[in-house]
C-alpha cells in the first residue's frame, strides 16, 4: 500500500519504508543502523573513555536527586520496590479509608524493609526505610495479635490514621519530585530556579489517552490555558523559549487507525488551534510520541499540521521520535522531507521510548510476525546513537533535542557535534531524573538543556509516574547505575555497538518470546492480523471485497445422497438486503444416512494413526488461514462480526487445531475413542467452537456429525469443506444443518450416537441430557458450555480509565453476545458516579454500524428473535425509571443500543440477556465479600472479573468465587486456547474446560469395570441419602499432603492429588495465566459392591472430596476413615435410582453397576433441575473428580511490566 498523503517522491519512498520496516527483522535494522551511525573505531574508543570520565566527574562532583537514591535502593528486582510502584500508582486515588488501609497494609507488609536499614547514601531515604519497617511490623502485630478484640481494636485504632498520613505525604513527596506544579502557574514559578541556572523548560500536562470527549475537551482547555501562561515569557529565539507537548491522544477519545477519519475531522481542527497559539507566541509545541500502531496515523495528522500556510516562518514545531522503534531512522528521514516540502524548520526530540513492554505484549497477543521495538537495550542505544549522527547531518531543516539521562549518549553526541561542527542542538532530561548527569555536561560542555516537566494534581501523576519508575528502576538503567558504585565507569560507559557486535546474528533477547513460539516449539502460534497496520489492512480490504456480494450455499454435507429441499434463505443481519446466499436443511433421511455412514467410518478413522490424524487436523488450521479473506468477510456478513472479531475468530479455531492436535498424541495411551459424536455449536462463534468441537473429537479418532446454529450454517459449510480438502475422509466428518426440533432431536435421541458436545443454553443442555438417556449408552459423555451471569467487582483502588476500558469490551465488544460477556457490575460507593461518567461518556465514542467497517464496534444482533427479547428487557427498566444510559442506533439491520440499567444486585437478574446490556450495582467497601456470596449464590459460575490493587483482596475474591475463568485487572473476554482452558461450572457447564488439558482426554474411554449389583441388598430411599448428606456438613476436608496420611492406614497408597498444584499455562509477557483443580464437592460412591465403592471413596477423598459411600460391606472400612479424620460417611446397600432425582446437596456419582441399573441412575440424575451432575464411571481417573478453575491476571495494570523490564538484558 503506497501512502497517499505525501506526492514528494523521497517523502513517499521514507514513507513506505516506514510501514516496510513495522515488524522488520531486528539483526538487519541493527545492521543498516550501525553503518548509520558513520563511526570508525576510534570514534567509538573515544566517545566510551569521555563518557567513563563523565561518570567518574558525576559521581565526584554531583548530588544525586532523592528520587535516584530512592531508585538505586528500590530497584525493581526487589520486592519492595515492586510494592511501592504499586502503592504510588494507586494510593492517591482512593477516597475511602477503609480501602486506603488494605491497600497500605497489603503493600508494606509483603516487603523486607529490614534488609534495606542504613544501606541507602540518604538520610531521608534510610529514615523513610525505617518508617516503613515500624509500619510494616505495626500492621503485622495488629493482624496476628491474640490477646483479644479489644487490644486489635485500639492498636488499629491507633495506627490507621498514623499510617494512612505518612503513607499519603510519602506518596505525595514522590510526586512532587516528578511534578514540577500541580498547575502551569505553579510550575513556571518552581522553574525559575532552574532556569537561573541555564536550564530551560518543556511543559507536559498531565494526563493520559482520554477515554471520553469530556476528556478530549478537558485536556484541550488544559493545553491552550498553559500555551497562554508560557507565552509571556517567550521571546526571541524560539529555541531558548520554553514550550509545551501535547499528546495527541489526549484530543480525541478514539485516536486509532480505525477512526481515521473521525481523527481528520475532530482531532485536527483542535489540534491546528493550539499549534496556530503557539505560533503566535513563538513557542516550541511538541507532538509526544505514542504507541507503534498509532505512528502512521501520527505522521498524516503532523503533515496536515505542518501544511498550514499561518506557520510559515515559525520554526517552534516538533516532533518526538522514539529510537526504540525500528522505524526511527525513516522517521526522521520523512520529517526531513517534510521540512523540505514545506519550507520549514522542526525541532525533533530524539528518546529512546516510553511503552516498550506494553508493544511487546501487544505484538505477542496479537500473533505478529515480529516486534515493532527492539528487544534488548543495547540495540535502543545502538539506534539513539544513529539516529544522533542522521539528525545532525540535517541541522539545515532541523534543531535536534537529545533526551537521555545516558552518558554514553551524551558522550556519542558531544563528540559527534564536535566532528560535524554543529552547535545548534540541546540537551533534554526528565523533571526529577538525571539531573546529577546533566548538571555536569552543562557545565563541562555549555550545551542548552531543557527540561521536560509534568504538571498537573498529583492525583494525575500515576501512569507517568510508574513509566518513569519503569524506566529508570531497572538495573540496566543509567540512572540507576550512576549511583551503585559497585559498576564501574567503563562498564557503564560500554560502546553499544560493541555490545551487540559481541552477540552476533542471534540478537533479539532470550528473555522474550517470538510471538509465534509463545506456546513453545511444539505448537505455533495462529497467524495474526494487525487491524491498525495500513498494509495489512489494505490486503484484508482486497482479499475480502472480492466476496463482498458474493453468494454462497450450504446444506448438508453427508457421505450420501442428500434428498431434503427445503431451502432457507441467508440474510445480513446488519443489513437486510444483503442476501448472502442459501442453506438447505437435512431432513430426517439425511440424519439417518449421516449417522449410519459415520458409524462404519468409526473402526477406520479410529485405527488411523493418531500422529496421521493429527497432521489432519493441524492441516485444517493452515487452510484456515489461506482463506481468511473470505472467512472474514463471511463471518461479517453472515453472523455480523467486526473485523476484530472476525480476526479472532478464525484465530481461536486455528488455535484449536494445533493444540488437539498436540492434545490427542499426549493422550494416545489414556483410552479408546467413543464411537460417533454429535457436536452441536452455537452462532455467536461460529468458526471457533464449531471448530473446537470437531476437530478435538476428530484427533481423539472419533467420527463426527455435527449440527451447526441454524443462523450461521453457511460458514459451517465452509469450513467443512475445508477439512475435507485438508484430508479429512467425508463420512469421518459430516454437516448437518437444520433446526434443533428435526436434526438437534434427531442426533441427540440415537441409539448409535455415543456422546454429544453442545454450547448453548442451559435449559437446552438439560433437554439433551434426559433425551440422551432414553436411548444412549449410560456413560455416554455430555459436555455441555452453557450461560453465565458473569460479574465483575471494582472497588476504589482501581483506575477508572483501565475499568472503563475493560468494562466497555466485555460488556459491548460483539454486540455482548459471547458467553463470557460482562452482565453484573459491581462498583464501591466511594468511586460509582465517577466511574459510571466516565463510563457513559466513553460508551458515546462507540461506532454502532456496519460491521465491515473498521470504525464499527458494535455491530447488529443475530436474530430478530433475540432483539425484541433484548430491547423488552431495557423497555421495562425504562418503564421502571433504572435505565441509566442507552445510545442511539440504526433504523435499518438488527441493531440493539447498548444500554446500562441499574439494579440492587445479581440477585434481581432472572435469567441471562444475550446482548450488549450491562447491569450496575453499587456496593460498601466493608460488604465485598457480600458480593460475592450473592454472586456465588445464584449458581451460575463462567466468568469473573476483579479490578483492584489490593492483591490479598484478590486473592481472597478468587479463592471464594465459583467460577470457570477469573480475570483480574482486565476484561474478561477473549480466552487464549492453551493458555485460558475457558468452561464454567455449576449452571454454566459440566467441564472440562474448551482449550485445556482435560478437554481431548473426555472423549475418549478409559478403562471402566462393570460389577452386578447385589439383588439382596438393603434399599436406601432419599430419606437416608440426604442425612448422610447432612452429616458431611460438620466435616472438614483436609489440606493435600494431611489428606495422602490420614488416608494411607484406611485405603493404603491413595492418588495424587490434582488440587496439591497449581500449572502456569504458557503466554504472553506481563500476564499470569494459572490452571487449578479443585474438588467438585460431596461424590456418591454408589459401587455396587464393596470393593468398586471403597476404590471410587478412595479416588474421591484423595481429589479432596467428601463422600456418601453406599455399598454392601463398607460400613467397617467408613468407620476407620472417620476416625482418620476423613469426611466420609456411609452405609451398607443399595440406592434407589430415584433419590438421586430429588435429594439435594451433592455434585458427583459415581457406579461401576451393569448397563442396566447404571441407565436407570443416569435417567434420575437428568430428572433433576439446575446443574447438570456428572454419573461418573471412569472410577480410577483422578481428573473425572475435580473440577478446573482458571486465573488470569494482568500484573502490568499497575503501569508496567517490572519482571519483563528487570529481565530482558
Amino acid at each position: 500500500m503506497r501512502p497517499q498523503q505525501s506526492v514528494t517522491p523521497a517523502l513517499v519512498d521514507s514513507r513506505q519504508a516506514i510501514r516496510d520496516y513495522y515488524l522488520a527483522d531486528e539483526y538487519q535494522v541493527i545492521r543498516e543502523l550501525i553503518a548509520g551511525a558513520q563511526l570508525s573505531e576510534p570514534e567509538r574508543e573515544a566517545i566510551s573513555a569521555r563518557a567513563a570520565d563523565l561518570v567518574r566527574s558525576v559521581r565526584k562532583n554531583a548530588k544525586s536527586t532523592i528520587m535516584e537514591k530512592f531508585l538505586a535502593e528500590y530497584g525493581l528486582t526487589t520486592k519492595e520496590g515492586v510494592a511501592l510502584m504499586c502503592l504510588a500508582e494507586a494510593l492517591l486515588r482512593v477516597p475511602d479509608n477503609t480501602t486506603i488501609h488494605e491497600l497500605i497494609e497489603d503493600k508494606i507488609t509483603s516487603g523486607a524493609w529490614g534488609a534495606h536499614v542504613g544501606r541507602a547514601s540518604s538520610p531521608l531515604i534510610n529514615t523513610a526505610t525505617v518508617a516503613l519497617l515500624m509500619t510494616s511490623n505495626l500492621l503485622r502485630d495488629s493482624e496476628r495479635n491474640t490477646v483479644g478484640d479489644t487490644l486489635r481494636k485500639l492498636l488499629k485504632r491507633f495506627g490507621e490514621p498514623v499510617i494512612r498520613t505518612v503513607a499519603g505525604q510519602a506518596m505525595k513527596e514522590m510526586g512532587r519530585q516528578f511534578v514540577l506544579g500541580r498547575d502551569i502557574d505553579e510550575a513556571q514559578d518552581e522553574a525559575k530556579e532552574y532556569m537561573a541556572k541555564g536550564y530551560t523548560y518543556s511543559y507536559d500536562m498531565l494526563g493520559e489517552a482520554a477515554r471520553t470527549d469530556d476528556d478530549a475537551k478537558r485536556y484541550f482547555a488544559s493545553y491552550s490555558n498553559a500555551i497562554g501562561s508560557i507565552a509571556k515569557a517567550c521571546e526571541g529565539d524560539v529555541r531558548k523559549n520554553p514550550g509545551i507537548s501535547v499528546k495527541l491522544s489526549a484530543l480525541l477519545a478514539r485516536y486509532e487507525y480505525g477512526n481515521k477519519e473521525r481523527v481528520m475531522n475532530e482531532l485536527l481542527p483542535r489540534a491546528r488551534t493550539l499549534v496556530r497559539k503557539a505560533a503566535a507566541a513563538n513557542m516550541g509545541f511538541n507532538i509526544d510520541a505514542e504507541e507503534q500502531d498509532r505512528l502512521d496515523l501520527s505522521l498524516d495528522v503532523i503533515e496536515a499540521l505542518v501544511s498550514d500556510p499561518e506557520l510559515a516562518g515559525w520554526d517552534g514545531f516538533g516532533v518526538v521520535v522514539q529510537a526504540y522503534g525500528k522505524r526511527a531512522s525513516y522517521t526522521l528521514d520523512w520529517l526531513y522531507g517534510l521540512a523540505e516540502k514545506y519550507n520549514r524548520r522542526f525541532m525533533v526530540r530524539l528518546v529512546k521510548g516510553a511503552y516498550w513492554d506494553a508493544e511487546i505484549k501487544r505484538a505477542q497477543v496479537m500473533g505478529l510476525s515480529g516486534f515493532p521495538v527492539f528487544t534488548r537495550k543495547a540495540c535502543s542505544d545502538v539506534s539513539f546513537v544513529s539516529c544522533a549522527t542522521k539528525l545532525l547531518n540535517m541541522a539545515d531543516r532541523i534543531y535536534p533535542q537529545f533526551a537521555t539521562h545516558n552518558a554514553h549518549s551524551v558522550s556519542s553526541i558531544l563528540e559527534l557535534a564536535k566532528v560535524k561542527g554543529v552547535d545548534s542542538y540541546e540537551f533534554q532530561r526528565l523533571h526529577g531524573m538525571g539531573e546529577s548527569l546533566h548538571d555536569e555536561v552543562l557545565k563541562v560542555s555549555g550545551v542548552p538543556c531543557r527540561i521536560y516537566a509534568p504538571v498537573g494534581p498529583h492525583k494525575d501523576l500515576l501512569a507517568y509516574l510508574v513509566r518513569r519508575l519503569l524506566e529508570n528502576g531497572a538495573n540496566s538503567s543509567f540512572v540507576n547505575q550512576i549511583v551503585d558504585t559497585r559498576i564501574t565507569p567503563e562498564e557503564i560507559a560500554k560502546d553499544p555497538i560493541l555490545s551487540v557486535e559481541e552477540m552476533g546474528s542471534n540478537i533479539s533477547s532470550k528473555a522474550i518470546v517470538h510471538p509465534f513460539k509463545l506456546f513453545g516449539e511444539h505448537r505455533r502460534n495462529s497467524k495474526g492480523w494487525d487491524i491498525t497496520d495500513p498494509v495489512t489492512v489494505k490486503e484484508i480490504d482486497q482479499g475480502r471485497d472480492a466476496y463482498r456480494d458474493y453468494r454462497w450455499k450450504g446444506g448438508p454435507v453427508i457421505a450420501g445422497e442428500v434428498v431434503s429441499t427445503e431451502v432457507q434463505v441467508v440474510r445480513n443481519p446488519a443489513n437486510p438486503d444483503d442476501l448472502v446466499g442459501h442453506v438447505t436443511y437435512a431432513s430426517d433421511a439425511d440424519v439417518d444416512t449421516a449417522i449410519t455412514a459415520a458409524t462404519s467410518a468409526f473402526s477406520r478413522w479410529s485405527k488411523t494413526p493418531v500422529e496421521e490424524r493429527a497432521a489432519l487436523v493441524r492441516k485444517v488450521g493452515d487452510l484456515y488461514e489461506e482463506h481468511a479473506y473470505e472467512l472474514f468477510a463471511l463471518t461479517t456478513r453472515e453472523a455480523g462480526k467486526s473485523l476484530l472479531d472476525a480476526v479472532a475468530e478464525i484465530r481461536e479455531a486455528v488455535d484449536f487445531a494445533q493444540y488437539y492436535a498436540n492434545e490427542a498424541i499426549r493422550n494416545k495411551d489414556s483410552g479408546d475413542a467413543r464411537g460417533v459424536m454429535c457436536c452441536i455449536s452455537p452462532w455467536n462463534f461460529p468458526l471457533a467452537i464449531f471448530t473446537g468441537q470437531i476437530l478435538a473429537n476428530l484427533a481423539a479418532g472419533n467420527t463426527v456429525v455435527a449440527k451447526p446454529a441454524e443462523q450461521t450454517s453457511l460458514l459451517a459449510a465452509r469450513a467443512v469443506e475445508l477439512m475435507h480438502e485438508a484430508g479429512i475422509p467425508r463420512d469421518a466428518i459430516q454437516l448437518l444443518p437444520g433446526t434443533g426440533a428435526t436434526v438437534g432431536a434427531a442426533l441427540t435421541a440415537d441409539s448409535r450416537v455415543a456422546g454429544v458436545c453442545f454450547t448453548g443454553s442451559t435449559a437446552t443442555a438439560q433437554s439433551i441430557n434426559k433425551m440422551m438417556t432414553e436411548t444412549m449408552a449410560p456413560d455416554a459423555p455430555l459436555v455441555a458450555e452453557t450461560g453465565g451471569l458473569n460479574a465483575m467487582i471494582v472497588d476504589s483502588t482501581a483506575l477508572p480509565e483501565q475499568v472503563v476500558r475493560d468494562v466497555l469490551a466485555s460488556s459491548f465488544q460483539s454486540a455482548g453476545q459471547r458467553c463470557s460477556a460482562l452482565r453484573m457490575l459491581y462498583v464501591q460507593k466511594d468511586i460509582a458516579d465517577h466511574l459510571l461518567a466516565m463510563l457513559y461518556g466513553a460508551m458515546e465514542e462507540l461506532g454502532i454500524g456496519d460491521p465491515w467497517l473498521l470504525s464499527t464496534d458494535v455491530g447488529p444482533v443475530i436474530d430478530e428473535t433475540a432483539r425484541n427479547k433484548i430491547v423488552d428487557h431495557c423497555k421495562k427498566f425504562e418503564r421502571n425509571g433504572r435505565l441509566l444510559k442507552k445510545l442511539p442506533v440504526p433504523d435499518k439491520g438488527l441493531f440493539v443500543s447498548p444500554a446500562v440499567l441499574q439494579v440492587s444486585g445479581i440477585e434481581e437478574m432472572e435469567e441471562e440477556i444475550f446482548g450488549p446490556v450491562l447491569h450496575v450495582a453499587t456496593f460498601a467497601a466493608k460488604d465485598i465479600d457480600k458480593v460475592v456470596d450473592a454472586v456465588n449464590a445464584r449458581g451460575y459460575g463462567l466468568t469473573f472479573g476483579i479490578h483492584s490493587r489490593v492483591d490479598r483482596r484478590v486473592e481472597r475474591i478468587s479463592s471464594r468465587i465459583k467460577v470457570g475463568n477469573t480475570y483480574v485487572n482486565r476484561n474478561q473476554i477473549g480466552a487464549i486456547v492453551g493458555s485460558q482452558p475457558f468452561g464454567g461450572e455449576g449452571l454454566s457447564g459440566t467441564g472440562p474446560k474448551a482449550g485445556g488439558p482435560q478437554y481431548v482426554r473426555r472423549f475418549l474411554k478409559g478403562v471402566t469395570v462393570e460389577r452386578p449389583a447385589d439383588a439382596g441388598a438393603r434399599p436406601v430411599d432419599i430419606k437416608k441419602l440426604e442425612g448422610l448428606i447432612g452429616k458431611l456438613r460438620d466435616m472438614n476436608t483436609q489440606a493435600p499432603e494431611a489428606r495422602i496420611e490420614a488416608m494411607k492406614p484406611v485405603f493404603g497408597e491413595a492418588p495424587e492429588p490434582l488440587d496439591a498444584h497449581v500449572e502456569e499455562l504458557p503466554g504472553p509477557t506481563g500476564e499470569l495465566n494459572r490452571l487449578s483443580n479443585h474438588a467438585r464437592g460431596i461424590v456418591l460412591c454408589l459401587g455396587p459392591d464393596k470393593q468398586t465403592a471403597l476404590e471410587q471413596a478412595a479416588m474421591a477423598l484423595s481429589q479432596g472430596n467428601k463422600v456418601v459411600v453406599i455399598a454392601p460391606g463398607v460400613e467397617d472400612t467408613v468407620n476407620r476413615a472417620v476416625q482418620a479424620g476423613l469426611p466420609i460417611v456411609g452405609v451398607e446397600g443399595l440406592l434407589e435410582p430415584e433419590a438421586l432425582a430429588m435429594a439435594r446437596g451433592f455434585q458427583a456419582v459415581v457406579s461401576c453397576a451393569e448397563p442396566c441399573l447404571l441407565g436407570e441412575y443416569r435417567q434420575a440424575l437428568a430428572k433433576r433441575d439446575g446443574a447438570l451432575l456428572p454419573l461418573i464411571t471412569e472410577h480410577t481417573l483422578d481428573e473425572r473428580f475435580v473440577i478446573e478453575r482458571h486465573l488470569c491476571v494482568d500484573p502490568t495494570a499497575a503501569g508496567g511490566n517490572a519482571s519483563l523490564i528487570a529481565a530482558s538484558e
